[in-house]
């Protein structure tokens, strides 16, 4: 993790050090982007790239590319019009460390950043690959995807869901982008077979959903120093959450399932997967 934690902060660095119009906008896009985060999504990335048999530098602007996304996504969701928090990774949200015009802009920057660097042709790949890489995660950041599921979140609140829709809901807001990153670091190795990504697919769905849970479990029973985030922000907006539905040790019971799960789909796959099966325990025992 320590590895793919430096590799992809090298490359955000190098990406958020291009001078724009607005130094304003700039230190606002640095801000969100750059600094604390565990970097799970990029983590991934590189970890199906080694799954397959792929070098890791080909692996740089894919997990760059998802980790803006994700950053874009928490700047948003932080707003006051949306979830209205305080805190993100330990430090004010950007919205009050600048203000909520400069913030909004932010995220707009982030996002299109992402597809920026998917496009311009830095990838040693074909064109048919690439188109299909910024295709996935345009469909798994959007309105088919994690800004649907996060749509929905905002539907739920008050409700009561069946586990089917919660579960509907999470496969969208979280397990989208999560799908993403792992087929898309798959795909940054252009000899991935059909049914490698298919099966790298059947983790991600899994693994996308253990980690919901497992948020959800942690805003229970962490601590806002510990998370970055407040704890217990679910709760007080009266959010349905794994929790809320099945109780704090049948939901820890399910995230371990579904890591199980995540685990038994790399079947097929040596040794070169052990990251990805090591990631799946990892994330059902994350502190934060």
């Amino acid at each position: 993790m320590s590895q793919c934690q430096q590799r992809v902060n090298q490359t955000l660095n190098s990406k958020l050090a291009v001078p724009l119009p607005s130094a304003q906008l700039l230190a606002a896009m640095q801000y969100a982007g750059l600094g604390a985060g565990k970097r799970i999504r990029p983590v991934l990335v590189y970890g199906s790239n080694q799954a397959v048999g792929g070098d890791l530098a080909a692996a740089d602007i894919a997990a760059c590319a998802v980790e803006l996304i994700h950053s874009y996504s928490l700047v948003h969701d932080d707003l006051p019009s949306m979830d209205d928090d305080d805190l993100r990774r330990g430090k004010p949200t950007t919205h009050k460390a600048f203000d909520e015009a400069t913030a909004i802009l932010a995220g707009d920057g982030l996002q299109s950043l992402a597809f920026q660097l998917l496009s311009n042709g830095q990838l040693a790949l074909d064109a048919e690959t690439q188109l299909a890489m910024i295709s996935l995660l345009s469909e798994a950041s959007g309105a088919q995807g994690m800004v649907a599921g996060q749509s929905l979140d905002f539907e739920a609140v008050g409700k009561q869901l069946s586990l089917s829709q919660l579960e509907t809901m999470h496969n969208l807001k979280t397990g989208a982008l999560i799908r993403a990153s792992v087929l898309l670091g798959g795909l940054s190795h252009g000899d991935t077979s059909g049914s490698q990504l298919d099966a790298l697919g059947q983790y991600a769905q899994a693994i996308g959903l253990a980690f919901q849970v497992q948020d959800d479990i942690l805003d229970v029973i962490g601590d806002s120093a510990t998370l970055g985030k407040p704890q217990g922000s679910d709760q007080q907006r009266n959010k349905p959450t794994y929790v809320s539905l099945l109780g704090l040790e049948a939901a820890r019971a399910r995230a371990t399932e579904l890591a199980n799960q995540a685990v038994a789909a790399l079947g097929e796959f040596d040794a070169s997967a052990d990251r990805l099966r090591e990631l799946a325990s990892y994330i059902i025992r994350r502190l934060h």
